[in-house]
């Protein structure tokens, strides 16, 4: 039941208001899909009116959008907090490709950030959304991994690119039910190839645990 209290300031209801909406939304969104969803089913569900969704949301698709920017930055946040108190450069970039894998097990997650978000909103606002939630983590890993000489100096938009997509299509994979750590241990592979042509020939590191 919703708490009218007096205690309660305008903009705490506003923000409840706006969270149960995206919730409504994301459940309806994984369920049924996007395009299947309807406002009346998201207002119904959400336990409100009509008017209030239309209040906090222009259309579904801004709906969609700030579903996405959370899924987003729930997955950034996953990645940021993973700590590697020992190894090296390549043991951190190991560390975030587990820690991402792992963020988008969550049920739905991947049909929302890497089916139904790029195919309504288009590959360009996807970028815009994905820039403002630590989108160049990654990059920032590779040239931290090539830097200390783990890595060779490669084109970091083109590698960062190329990894970006290995590692939305073992998201997806996995959430098809494929083995996590299959894809891991090719990403491990992936990097030991790299590894190989780098000034030190590094090392790669020991395992990343998935569970």
């Amino acid at each position: 039941m919703q708490d009218d209290s007096p205690h309660r300031s305008n903009e705490d209801r506003t923000a409840e208001m706006r969270v149960r909406l995206m919730n409504a939304a994301r459940e309806l969104f994984v369920a049924k899909g996007y395009v299947a969803t309807t406002t009346p089913e998201i207002v119904s569900s959400a336990r409100v009116t009509r008017g209030a969704l239309y209040h906090h949301f222009e259309d579904k698709a801004s709906i969609l959008r700030a579903v996405l920017e959370r899924e987003a930055a729930e997955v950034s946040a996953a990645i940021n907090a993973t700590d590697v108190l020992e190894g090296d450069e390549l043991d951190a970039l190991l560390t975030g490709a587990s820690a991402y894998l792992v963020a988008m097990m969550l049920p739905g997650r991947t049909r929302l950030l890497l089916l139904d978000g790029p195919a309504v909103l288009g590959r360009s606002k996807m970028r815009e959304i994905e820039s403002r939630h630590g989108d160049d983590a990654l990059r920032t890993g590779l040239d931290a991994a090539m830097s200390a000489g783990l890595l060779p100096r490669l084109p970091i938009g083109a590698i960062s690119a190329l990894l970006s997509a290995m590692f939305e299509r073992a998201a997806l994979d996995i959430s098809d039910g494929q083995d996590a750590a299959d894809y891991l241990t090719a990403v491990r592979a992936f990097v030991s190839g790299l590894a190989q042509l780098a000034p030190e020939r590094a090392a790669v590191p020991g395992e990343c645990d998935l569970s």
